[in-house]
């Protein structure tokens, strides 16, 4: 809450300052731009590779997106930075108040804490945008290279690694609310990314109860925007997690509070924040933001699924960790769920029975529509959609004309922009930071 005449322009301004004013935000940025600038040379060149063959057969490049092939890498890195640099930025816009004593003076200030963590987050969110510069700027390179970006799958692609960015400084803040240094509530961030990252590496692909634990690593986060998909429910969840950890890192901000009192309104924010999760974990509403719509079926061929209505149950009698299990849920069963209206998919079978070559089903794919079923051993929807078809009784739709994905190939040198990322951009950055620690001349004091 803020009280009646408080206006919130300073409180801001103090707190842009804070971080502006951190070697944090510097020292990342600094080390931003080599991380960012070899990976996006990498992806440069990996991507003119694979370009020269397909600069002789148009068919070939249609499977040349930048999106996958520049993009994704080159954010890539900016993503390892971010997970491992961001939390000190962020942890600076609280932890050094308490360290010095100055959180005490802060919370008599006529703000509540809720506004005081607000104004916190808006800082942190504002110094991710300046730590976007060298990822920025090699788009920019890439465009004067002559490489082509898609707006709609760019722009969702940094949206979802500015709500990444903004969980992690949720986290941070949280942590520097509850640990009595800024070096301890760095362990506890790190703790939460670095523990991600074991957690899905160790998790992911598991069915049942393991699979599900393995979904709420911050890895899990990107994983769809890098898909190229918009997830209605992905984001509501990701903003429902940042608010609770706001909220935690606003119970425990006061000091002097009775720990009981804070443990309490603690457990409620947690319970709240489970319920909303778990809510918009059944929102199904999914757009493919994708130039070549990789993540859907042909026009015509969703328009005609959509409008059956039955039940759809796939047994899959494959292991979560079979690459052909793999391109059945990118190619076919994936797509299902998001258009068609009602689809339950599962895994048949006892995992050990099928390590150990006892399943005499292993392979099949059994498709069970109405009262009808069929078995296919496809992982292609080309081969799976007329099956669809024929257990509904339906005549496969007609393929509507319409140009393909061209695809942009694109062999370019990326040698020179590494002057930039490794010498131009690190002088600029330290001129600026040399520039914001001068101090303020005499006349604008008085001012």
């Amino acid at each position: 809450m803020v009280a009646a005449g408080a206006p919130l322009a300073p409180l801001l301004a103090k707190e842009l300052r804070e971080i502006v004013a951190g070697r944090a935000l510097w020292i990342m940025l600094l080390l931003l731009c080599p991380l960012v600038g070899f990976g996006f040379f990498q992806a440069v060149s990996l991507y003119g590779d694979a370009s020269q063959s397909a600069l002789q057969s148009p068919v070939l490049a249609t499977s040349l997106s930048p999106f996958d092939g520049m993009l994704i890498p080159t954010l890539g890195s900016f993503y390892v930075g971010v997970t491992l640099l961001f939390p000190f930025v962020a942890i600076r816009a609280l932890g050094s108040e308490k360290e010095t004593g100055a959180l005490r003076l802060l919370v008599q200030l006529p703000y509540g804490s809720a506004t005081l963590i607000s104004a916190k987050l808006i800082a942190i969110a504002s110094a991710w945008v300046l730590c976007t510069i060298p990822a920025l700027s090699a788009l920019v390179i890439w465009a004067l290279l002559g490489g082509h970006i898609g707006a709609g799958e760019t722009a969702n692609l940094l949206a979802g690694h500015f709500l990444y960015a903004l969980l992690i400084g949720a986290i941070a803040l949280f942590a520097a609310a509850v640990a009595d240094s800024s070096a301890t509530a760095a362990i506890i961030t790190l703790a939460f990314t670095i523990g991600s990252w074991v957690l899905d590496f160790a998790l992911a692909g598991n069915p049942g109860l393991l699979g599900s634990i393995s979904r709420i690593s911050l890895t899990q986060t990107l994983r769809t925007f890098e898909q190229g998909l918009l997830s209605i429910g992905l984001v509501l969840g990701i903003v429902a997690a940042i608010c609770a950890f706001a909220a935690l890192a606003a119970v425990w901000l006061p000091p002097g509070v009775n720990v009981r009192a804070k443990l309490v309104r603690s457990v409620i924010c947690i319970v709240l924040a489970g319920l909303i999760v778990a809510a918009t974990m059944r929102i199904r509403l999914v757009t493919d933001v994708t130039e070549d719509q990789r993540n859907s079926f042909p026009s015509a061929d969703a328009r005609a699924l959509a409008n059956l209505s039955e039940p759809l149950t796939v047994t899959v009698h494959l292991a979560p960790e079979d690459p052909r299990y793999v391109d059945l849920s990118r190619n076919v069963l994936a797509k299902l769920e998001r258009v068609m209206p009602n689809v339950t998919i599962r895994l048949a079978g006892d995992r050990a029975a099928r390590t150990a070559g006892q399943d005499e089903h292993y392979g099949e794919v059994e498709y069970v529509y109405g009262q009808r079923s069929d078995v296919s051993r496809s992982t292609s929807h080309r081969e799976i959609l007329p099956l669809l078809y024929a257990l509904a009784g339906r005549e496969p739709p007609r393929p509507e004309p319409g140009a393909e994905y061209p695809g942009y190939p694109l062999d370019a040198n990326a040698q020179p922009a590494l002057a930039w990322f490794f010498g131009a951009l690190p002088a600029l950055i330290a001129c600026a930071w040399w520039w914001s620690r001068r101090p303020p001349r005499i006349d604008q004091t008085i001012t």
